[in-house]
């Protein structure tokens, strides 16, 4: 199963949306984004095309996403998806969660962490809880992932769904 993006404005992406299904048509704070999942081809002209290597819940019923953009390098590849195979799914039993997906980038793109929200505040509670305390317990300590693994900084995207 493969996820496409595309971003432009809500009024470019809106005939995407309703063409193509199940998608996800979302709006930021500095732009739109149309998320495809399929196991089809890419119908977009862009090239931000993930393979899904895990992934919970589903798209629908999504009122929030957030996506966590990590750059890795090549070497770090194996071990990077290989802790998220492994991860303790504590996210899962969170009010208010709806899905994840963890994309593998096909071209040049940082792998994406998506995690699907009914609500901005269900996140926000999720950041808060002791489940998250525990997922990343390992952060910045020798336990957790090494810093050479990394090619930069990641960087994250928050947005609405729109209905």
């Amino acid at each position: 199963m493969n996820i496409y993006i595309t971003y432009g404005t809500s009024d470019y992406l809106s005939p995407y949306h309703e063409k193509y299904e199940p998608s996800l048509l979302l709006e930021g704070n500095s732009n739109s984004s149309l998320v495809y999942e399929t196991e089809g081809d890419n119908p977009f002209s862009e090239k931000h095309e993930y393979e899904i290597i895990n992934q919970r819940g589903t798209l629908s019923g999504a009122g929030y996403v957030v996506m966590n953009h990590i750059p890795v390098t090549d070497e770090g590849r194996s071990l990077f998806e290989e802790r998220f195979q492994n991860r303790a799914g504590l996210v899962e039993q969170e009010p208010g969660f709806v899905g994840i997906r963890v994309l593998r980038p096909l071209h040049q793109d940082p792998y994406i962490v998506m995690t699907l929200w009914e609500s901005q505040g269900d996140f926000a509670n999720w950041q808060q809880s002791k489940a998250y305390e525990e997922a990343h317990k390992t952060r910045g300590t020798s336990k957790g992932l090494p810093e050479n693994l990394f090619s930069g900084k990641s960087f994250v995207k928050e947005y609405m769904v729109v209905k």
